[in-house]
């Protein structure tokens, strides 16, 4: 593969640590000028630090993207410091704890539908305005999204509405030359992976619990995004793409992103 982002500005939400931080990583090994926002600002100057080399220092700015106000103000900012945006990857999201429905508080179902679902919609509605065609969306949805899990109902919820979610977006705005694609990781090696969490058993389920036999790397990830916002992706639009390893047909432990 051979493609550059070069004088393109790319926005990451959820970009201080896992896939997000990796995305950055290997978008600013791609020469990509990066607008980065997490919730944790300090984690987010260890993204920076690790994306050493970009033409452009990334802006960094601590966002909970559930906050339209904070949204809005975010682009706003990579508007006046960079005068463009080219594509977004939309990353941020809470990862699930496995909790019987009759049991699930209101306070948890408002907090994964705010962040995983309404700050996809907040950012992706703030963003349209100022795209260009060849512009694109990538959405961070889970292997959650496709496969429906025990205990899990309201995450399972936000990541199957966000393909639905993207791929509406994908028909609305393909006519306008932006594109919009999801992918979906299954059991990958990140801190706020539950699994990777529990550690021991719960770990050696999600490693045999796809035909690979391994976890997946946010770096292996980070590869498909990358590869969804470059040219060689570009009649790609509404398409979700399996970032699991291939999951066994019994198998389901706690996803992570």
């Amino acid at each position: 593969m051979s493609y550059n982002f070069k004088d393109q500005v790319i926005l990451i939400t959820g970009a201080g640590s896992g896939i997000g931080r990796a995305t950055a990583i290997k978008l600013a090994s791609l020469n990509a000028t990066l607008a980065l926002c997490d919730i944790n600002y300090s984690s987010l100057e260890g993204t920076s630090k690790l994306c050493a080399g970009t033409p452009t220092s990334p802006y960094l700015s601590d966002v909970d993207v559930s906050s339209v106000k904070e949204v809005h103000s975010f682009i706003d900012e990579t508007l006046t410091r960079f005068s463009r945006i080219d594509h977004v990857f939309n990353c941020a999201g809470v990862n699930p704890t496995s909790i019987p429905l009759e049991d699930t508080p209101d306070d948890y179902w408002d907090k994964l539908v705010g962040v995983n679902l309404k700050g996809v919609f907040n950012v992706t509605r703030g963003v349209i305005p100022h795209l260009k065609s060849g512009a694109s969306f990538v959405n961070v949805s889970s292997i959650s999204g496709i496969r429906p899990s025990a205990q899990q109902a309201v995450y399972c919820t936000t990541k199957y509405g966000l393909i639905g979610f993207s791929k509406c977006i994908a028909l609305e705005l393909g006519p306008r030359g932006i594109r919009t694609n999801v992918v979906c990781p299954g059991y990958i090696d990140t801190p706020t992976n539950a699994g990777i969490v529990k550690g021991g058993a719960a770990v050696e389920s999600m490693a045999h619990g796809n035909a690979l036999h391994r976890l997946g790397t946010p770096e292996e990830v980070a590869d498909v995004v990358a590869f969804l916002f470059s040219g060689e992706a570009r009649y790609m639009n509404g398409s979700v793409v399996e970032i699991d390893g291939g999951i066994k047909g019994n198998s389901n432990p706690p996803p992570g992103k």
